[in-house]
């Protein structure tokens, strides 16, 4: 939560400095439209923590296999770990 935090107030001041020009403005917008992209990407890894979890939970995967899938969401996250 802190990390995403940081990341939206980063965003934010990269895009409200970047107001002052033509270029700056073009700064932020692809700044913006990076966070979208990366706020995707950790939303589709907590997903997939969540189906691992309730699969491991459910019977449906074994010990081993939660945390081979685990780790590999966790190698593919920021915010996941």
């Amino acid at each position: 939560m802190k990390k995403t935090i940081l990341l939206f107030a980063l965003v934010l001041f990269a895009s409200a400095s970047g107001c002052a020009s033509r270029e700056g403005s073009a700064v932020g917008g692809a700044l913006g439209g990076a966070a979208v992209g990366v706020g995707a990407y950790e939303y589709s890894a907590h997903r997939q923590m969540q189906q691992v979890e309730n699969d491991y939970k459910a019977g449906r995967i074994n010990k081993k296999e939660y945390e081979i899938r685990k780790s590999q969401i966790e190698k593919g996250s920021l915010f996941q770990k």
